[in-house]
């Protein structure tokens, strides 16, 4: 029977004859089909998949090079394209539109001999923190089916979370790849921004937006990193420098890193008592294991939150505003010949009530006489975040944070109150505002029975260390009898 560790011993058992990418893709797809009530996909390929599967069995048997890839089993956000498929960001204004090009990510999984299996359900246009502002429905969590699974990137991370692919896609504005990845205990990476690029992601908020991996750990998700990060010609904003993932050795597992952490992160109000103690703990015991810790003084927690608000819906309104049934999508009432009409029907009913709000809220910030007054004060607050960062990064290897005030809520609980869903990302933002790398790590265990783990960032570009500093932080709590390592049938 089919089972999935890694990327590694997966290549290991194909490359021996143990099993086959066929065999692989039909355990994935009978998993899908058995866990529909998730509704993690919106599509599935299934034959397609089982066709490349077949390719790439020949050619591994046929004694020609293999791809960093090969064989493994992939699913994308439905924000990010994949040629001749439906690409919907979950929302009905764009209908059944289907991508004419590939995004960059995905051509170089493709190049890399990976199997795409499927589209992945999200919050519209990627805006929301529960995975309940799809126009499809919500994505349930798998640990418990009562909860959300976090947002935007919910059904990617949930099909970590369930075994339903090996790898996910996901986009990441203010945590939208972390945040799902801790309440669903896998692992969650945004890369620096520019790291990777953007080209055929769908935008929300330009300057913030990048895709990110979830993988059941850190390796596969540097593995991954190191297939689709790079230069592009079709993104003006990516760093021309290719990022090759090698796992940590016994130099770099003895060596002696300095982690930070903001107290006031850990005494907010917001923060569940449970979390803040566990976590609390977990740094006081890093210094047993050669990592040195120290308290950090930061007085800008409250300004990060309506800060990024304010810059991603100023955003939003623009990169948004090209969504109007006519070039592709949804026509809502195309017997109408009032070109004004159409526009505002199509959009009225096209948008779902979330990314109404944030696209309102950014043309409000955007109109004369309150740009000064919000976005102005917002960039300020933007660049003080960046310079305390360039200040900090001299002194200690990578900052310690909560992933979320709390563990995965229930469905509902917090859809009516848009401010209090706001403050969920809180902790998350704020790699986002300054464009450092960041990865959710799943260590620990709610007595609710949810998992929860711990955020660690880095420096611009430094994703190599941060991702050796994480194995090793997953090691120190295998020590402690404090991992959960959950798996869901």
């Amino acid at each position: 029977m089919f089972s999935f560790s890694s990327i590694k011993d997966y290549q290991f058992n194909l490359l021996n004859g143990h099993t086959t990418c066929v065999e692989a893709v039909s355990h994935y797809l009978e998993n899908i089909q058995r866990n529909t009530h998730l509704n993690a996909f919106l599509e599935v390929y299934e034959s397609e998949a089982l066709e490349r599967a077949s390719a790439l069995d020949e050619k591994r048997q046929a004694g020609n090079a293999i791809g960093k890839m090969h064989g493994v089993v992939v699913g994308l956000k439905d924000v990010i394209a994949f040629k001749g498929h439906t690409l919907s960001a979950s929302s009905k204004v764009l209908g059944n539109f289907r991508s004419i090009f590939n995004a960059t990510v995905t051509e170089k999984l493709l190049r890399e001999d990976a199997i795409i299996i499927g589209r992945q359900n999200c919050d519209e246009f990627a805006m929301g923190s529960s995975n309940e502002n799809s126009a499809y429905g919500p994505v349930l969590n798998a640990a418990d089916l009562s909860r959300v699974p976090g947002g935007s990137s919910g059904g990617s991370a949930v099909s970590v979370m369930a075994d339903l692919c090996m790898i996910s896609l996901g986009s990441d504005t203010g945590g939208s790849v972390r945040q799902p990845a801790d309440f669903c205990g896998v692992v969650g990476l945004k890369p620096s921004y520019g790291r990777v690029s953007r080209y055929g992601l769908i935008a929300y908020g330009s300057s913030f937006d990048q895709i990110g991996v979830l993988a059941k750990n850190v390796d596969d998700a540097g593995i991954t990193l190191g297939v689709i990060a790079g230069g592009d010609a079709f993104d003006s904003t990516v760093i021309n420098s290719e990022f090759e993932y090698a796992d940590s050795n016994a130099a770099e597992n003895s060596r002696r890193y300095t982690v930070g952490y903001f107290p006031a992160t850990f005494e907010h109000p917001g923060l569940d008592p449970e979390i803040a103690t566990i976590q609390k703990a977990f740094i006081d015991e890093l210094a047993a294991h050669d990592i040195a810790v120290k308290p950090i003084d930061f007085d800008l927690l409250d300004y990060i939150v309506p800060a990024y608000y304010i810059l991603t819906t100023a955003e939003a309104s623009s990169n948004l505003s090209r969504y109007d049934g006519i070039k592709y999508g949804t026509i809502a009432c195309p017997e109408t010949s009032d070109l004004t009409e159409q526009i505002k029907l199509t959009r009225s009913k096209g948008f779902g009530q979330e990314v109404k709000r944030r696209i309102m809220l950014g043309t409000f910030v955007l109109s004369e006489g309150y740009y000064e007054a919000y976005v102005t004060q917002a960039q300020k607050v933007r660049n003080l975040l960046v310079q305390k960062m360039k200040s900090v990064f001299a002194e200690v290897d990578a900052l310690i944070f909560p992933v979320s005030p709390f563990t995965a809520f229930k469905l509902g609980e917090k859809k009516s109150d848009p401010v209090e869903m706001f403050l969920a990302d809180i902790y998350t933002v704020f790699a986002n505002l300054t464009g450092i790398p960041a990865v959710s790590l799943p260590l620990f265990k709610h007595s609710n029975g949810m998992p929860f783990g711990l955020q660690v960032m880095a420096s611009q570009l430094n994703e190599l260390n941060l991702l050796h500093l994480s194995k090793k932080l997953i090691g120190i709590n295998r020590l402690n009898n404090q991992s959960i390592e959950p798996r869901f049938d």
